[in-house]
């Protein structure tokens, strides 16, 4: 019986699908050797040991973490053999193998993001005082969220919190935490402040937060965001990334929004001050005007009193002088009689002027004010301009236009 004969690439297509139905996926570890990147888009790069030495393919974008030689890494995917019969592994997923690879790694992507602005201090913006919404990125199921949500109520209330619950650790955290950030970004209601946090764990479950896809997203949300991961000691790149890092889940809480027992203490103390200020101003602005209206009354009845004692001293002159000129009317020439009758017309101009500014002055006269109906009330020798100032039974003397009348408070009202 003669063989079956078949072409080449029957025979790959064969060994193809007898190595995926065999070997669907398999995990492999091992030390990077020759990577190297094709185009931008492909990745190639040896995966060996101590003995042996298996060719790899991927594509860029699977790449999460920079890989260089001589790391460590596992790898997922499965065996194929190419048309020009080289046999090779193509990854779908690869993860470094160990802390010290992982902190390797990230000192990598670190300088990389580092040099291109990422981290630069003057990107970061500050966080709203007073948040009404809250976009929170972790799990639901997480001691992360209860701790944040607990620690928020005590601090504020009435606040808003959308939550994206998203697995926060293993190959799929890294994609799902960019679709949140998308989400609260692109939201036809935006959130104030988006918040990504998580519990502690190794480098290797926090690893997520540190991928180069995660750092960008960060950099660019929009909306401030603040990124607590771990326990304090713990930093992911996402923290450099973030507008403000928080040490833990809680201290995100309390840095998001303030403490209520502070402000109103704070509400308190400036409400203090200010009722101290304006007690304050207003005596000073009293003490002022009670100064001001002291000084007008006198100056009052001393202008009216002076104009007076003037007007009565230049009528008395005017009857000498007409009085002298009737005498020496027969003896004085005409051009004599005309200078008479000039400083004649001279003073009376002059005492018009003079019983002009009187009647003006009268108009201010206190005294031309009681007359029309008015009354000035005193409380020991001083003016009662307030009734607040006059308590029920304190004594008063009311000045009218005509005498003056001696009471006594019965009630006050202050109608300002």
């Amino acid at each position: 019986m003669n063989p079956q004969v078949i072409t080449v690439s029957e025979f790959l297509a064969i060994i193809n699908e007898t190595l995926g139905f065999a070997y669907p996926q398999v995990v492999v570890e091992g030390e990077v050797s020759s990577f190297k990147v094709n185009q931008g888009k492909f990745v190639f790069f040896d995966l060996k040991d101590e003995t042996g030495s298996l060719s790899c393919f991927m594509m860029v974008h699977a790449l999460k973490l920079p890989i260089e030689d001589g790391m460590k890494v596992r790898v997922t995917g499965s065996p194929k053999i190419t048309k020009f019969s080289k046999f090779s592994l193509t990854v779908r997923e690869i993860e470094l193998a160990g802390e010290g690879e992982l902190r390797r790694a990230m000192e990598l992507l670190k300088k990389k993001l580092a040099s291109e602005g990422l981290f630069d201090p003057a990107r970061k913006r500050p966080l709203p005082k007073f948040p009404r919404s809250i976009g929170l990125i972790t799990s639901q199921t997480s001691a992360a969220y209860s701790d944040f949500i607990k620690i928020l109520n005590a601090r504020w209330s009435g606040i808003t919190v959308k939550l994206a619950d998203v697995t926060v650790q293993g190959q799929t955290a890294p994609d799902q935490i960019i679709g949140a950030l998308e989400y609260f970004n692109q939201t036809a209601e935006p959130v104030d402040v988006i918040a990504l946090i998580r519990g502690g764990g190794s480098l290797e479950d926090l690893i997520a937060f540190s991928t180069e896809p995660v750092a960008r997203a960060v950099a660019a949300s929009r909306t401030p965001i603040i990124v607590g991961v771990g326990h304090e000691i713990d930093t992911s790149l996402a923290d450099y990334a973030a507008d403000l890092r928080a040490a833990t889940p809680t201290d995100a809480a309390r840095l998001i929004v303030p403490d209520r027992t502070e402000i109103l203490a704070h509400i308190s103390h400036l409400s203090a001050r200010t009722d101290a200020a304006i007690t304050g101003v207003t005596a000073g602005y009293h003490r002022r005007t009670d100064r001001a209206l002291d000084r007008l009354e006198a100056a009052l009845r001393y202008p009216r009193e002076r104009v007076a004692a003037l007007a009565a001293k230049l009528e008395r002159s005017l009857d000498r002088i007409a009085a002298a000129a009737r005498n020496r009317t027969s003896h004085v020439s005409a051009q004599a009689t005309l200078l008479a009758h000039h400083h004649s017309t001279l003073f009376e101009h002059r005492a018009q002027k003079v019983l002009s500014l009187e009647r003006v002055l009268r108009g201010f006269d206190p005294a031309a004010v009681l007359a029309r109906g008015y009354a000035i009330v005193r409380t020991k020798n001083q003016i009662l301009r307030r009734a607040t100032d006059a308590p029920p039974g304190t004594p008063l003397m009311i000045q009218l236009g005509q005498g003056q009348i001696a009471a006594e408070v019965g009630k006050a009202h202050d109608n300002a």
